[in-house]
């Protein structure tokens, strides 16, 4: 395997890397004519371009709606979407990813494919878009109206990109760091890099032939209480990789915590500090736009209480002004929802979005200082990966994962430390209880404890990682932030 580095790919590096990578699986050879793809691609219509829909929202300050979804078989899958375009009036479509593709295992994703024909009903939990081949996804992509976007979770995703964008997808979701990190636990860091490299020179020479594909970094990681700072500088990381590789269009995403004044500062945070880096680094050209991601932790099963959460988090993506939102369902707590479920949600954070179109912008003095101290931490992360990568972006992440000067939290990968143990503060907000290694000053950490103590004295305890436990199941449980014992007791009693 080559040397990694943050240096752009000559397309001979590339093309001589792609048979390999086609003999995966046998439908590698589908697109073995890059100019066919090409082509294809070149045919269709602007409006089903995802980058397009972007460019196009942006200024208009309109918030898409996307939701997740997918399922095995091509009739049934094609029958989902038109149903979550249609029924629930989705601006923007995706095409969920089985977990065997998204792990390289074709020859079981095979065996569900039959089984799932055998039985008429899907028994793989996304679409194996490599299995099924360039046809099986061209007669999806041609059957809808909409965009569609490939979201999955893959280390390795070389092989679905390229049958992926000769099918007509004209979006690609992950990252080297994204889709390693929070799904795989002994993937090494610097090859998801280099596969990563890869799919975003793909879409770089799909570029350089005036064919726009989006990409989008994935913003939550691992979704449970990640410090802002920290999914914020994985996102731009991967978005200036990208960027090099010649990929114009670039969404950056993040995951809601729940406090609606850290949550709307992160996003723009977010999009503020990506602009000016990729503006300073050469890539002012390259579209940047935001996506918002509703609550990813544990919903409640009542419905009507999801339904609040939902809700919730709309609020929040509409105030941060995101481009995107990808919607839940109301049947997040039960598993894969139903279509019927998925349409629910989507109709909700629809009828919220439309209920901000005159709202005024949010301004808080609390806004202000979230996002403020959001910038801060990432800006000493991000110069942390450069200063150890002396000066190479690539090199400096595998290089602050090893020593921890970068981290996610409840990671399952072997590549991160985990050692950052983030806990809420008395409002809600996602704060640092143990920073390992992590690569900010002590006046950052003198600053979150303060915020914790606050907590602590308010609720009669100790700062502590039962703190942890308690807000990690807050919300399945109908709050934000874990109480003590005796305080939950004490919930829903009227006073006299």
């Amino acid at each position: 395997m080559s040397t990694l580095s943050n240096t752009r790919w000559p397309a001979a590096r590339l093309l001589a890397s792609r048979p390999e990578v086609l003999d995966g699986w046998k439908t590698g050879r589908q697109v073995e004519d890059l100019e066919e793809a090409i082509a294809y691609q070149a045919a269709i219509p602007q409006a089903k371009r995802f980058s397009i829909a972007l460019r196009v929202a942006d200024p208009a300050g309109e918030t898409l709606v996307q939701p997740r979804a997918g399922v095995c078989l091509v009739k049934e899958h094609i029958n989902l979407l038109q149903a979550l375009e249609q029924e629930g009036q989705a601006d923007l479509l995706p095409t969920t990813i089985d977990s065997y593709t998204r792990h390289n295992r074709y020859a079981d994703a095979q065996a569900g494919i039959e089984e799932s024909t055998h039985s008429g009903h899907s028994h793989l939990n996304g679409f194996p878009a490599v299995n099924l081949g360039v046809h099986a996804c061209r007669m999806v992509t041609e059957a809808v109206e909409r965009p569609i976007e490939v979201r999955h979770g893959t280390p390795d995703a070389r092989l679905l990109a390229e049958i992926t964008l000769a099918g007509g997808f004209t979006a690609f979701e992950g990252g080297g760091i994204s889709y390693n990190i929070p799904y795989a636990k002994s993937v090494p860091l610097e090859r998801s890099l280099l596969h990563w490299q890869y799919v975003d020179r793909l879409v770089g020479l799909y570029a350089e032939q005036g064919i726009e594909i989006n990409r989008e970094p994935f913003g939550p990681l691992t979704g449970t209480m990640v410090p802002p700072c920290i999914s914020n500088v994985v996102a731009i990381i991967e978005a200036l990789l990208a960027a090099e590789q010649g990929v114009t269009s670039i969404t950056v995403g993040y995951g809601q915590c729940g406090n609606l004044y850290q949550d709307v500062a992160a996003l723009c945070s977010l999009r503020q500090l990506c602009g000016e880096l990729l503006e300073s680094r050469g890539h002012g050209a390259v579209h940047l736009s935001t996506v918002f991601h509703q609550w990813m932790g544990g919903f409640p099963p009542d419905e009507a209480q999801a339904f609040g959460v939902i809700s919730w988090g709309t609020v929040a993506a509409a105030f941060s002004g995101a481009t995107k939102i990808i919607s839940k369902s109301p049947q997040e707590a039960l598993g894969v929802p139903t279509a019927e479920a998925n349409i629910r949600g989507l109709r909700c954070t629809r009828q919220v979005l439309s209920m901000f179109k005159e709202q005024q912008p949010l301004a808080t003095l609390e806004i202000d200082r979230e996002h403020d101290l959001i910038t801060l931490e990432t800006r000493q992360l991000l110069n942390a990966v450069e200063r150890l990568g002396a000066g190479d972006l690539a090199v400096g992440t595998v290089r602050a994962f090893q020593s921890g000067a970068l981290d996610v939290p409840f990671a399952p990968s072997r590549e991160a430390r985990g050692a950052v143990i983030p806990v809420r503060d008395l409002h809600g907000a996602i704060r640092i209880l143990e920073f390992g290694n992590l690569a900010v000053d002590s006046e950052i950490k003198a600053i979150h404890r303060a915020f914790l103590e606050e907590r602590a004295q308010a609720e009669g305890r100790a700062v502590t990682f039962q703190m942890v436990t308690d807000d990690i199941y807050a919300v399945s449980k109908g709050r934000l932030v874990g109480k003590p014992r005796s305080q939950r007791s004490t919930m829903g009693r009227r006073m006299p």
